[in-house]
């Protein structure tokens, strides 16, 4: 009775390696899985920062567009009607200082929100958001290897079938590889 008792052990101590290779896929899918949450949350805060940009381009061109409108009126009333008690350098005042406006929302260096910097705003958030996707994806496709080579893993314990641990093995670097290109390298792939 001894004696089947240390066979049976001998029997799975031949499962250690496999064991240890499977605590290593579940360690790197860990880190891929938290890498892939964060460059998610990334994509997301881009993409809102994007959009908030856009918005605020998009509140600025209406507000330019109806005051063109307003000074281009003005203007033309200000040709149209004679200068009655000073009425009409107070129109000369108003179209000046709402072209000054115009001017203003179209570039406003100092504060980045003119329209050509609330652009170049939007396209770096783009891009920010665009890179974290591919992050992203890259993760994604590594967790998918890795989760396969657990699998693998444990099948060749239960069947003894080498060739599921090679293949494991196997996804498991292919899998970590995808992990590495989405930390270092996402857009070389």
């Amino acid at each position: 009775m001894e004696h089947g008792a240390h066979a049976d052990h001998a029997d799975h101590s031949g499962n250690k390696p496999i064991a240890i290779l499977i605590s290593l896929l579940a360690a790197v899918l860990a880190i891929t899985e938290t890498a892939g949450k964060s460059a998610q949350t990334e994509y997301l805060s881009q993409q809102v920062e994007a959009s908030n940009l856009w918005a605020f381009y998009q509140a600025k061109t209406i507000r330019r567009t109806v005051l063109i409108g307003a000074a281009d009126r003005l203007q033309l009333d200000r040709e149209l009607v004679p200068n009655i008690l000073g009425a009409g350098e107070a129109m000369d005042n108003r179209v000046t200082a709402w072209r000054k406006d115009i001017d203003r929302w179209e570039t406003e260096p100092e504060t980045g929100e003119g329209r050509r910097e609330l652009t170049t705003r939007a396209q770096e958030a783009e891009k920010k958001r665009d890179l974290a996707n591919t992050r992203y994806h890259h993760y994604e496709y590594g967790s998918a290897a890795l989760q396969l080579a657990i699998v693998l893993a444990s099948a060749s314990i239960v069947t003894g079938v080498v060739l599921l641990t090679w293949a494991a093995a196997g996804l498991g670097v292919i899998g970590a590889l995808f992990a590495l290109f989405g930390a270092f390298f996402p857009v070389l792939v």
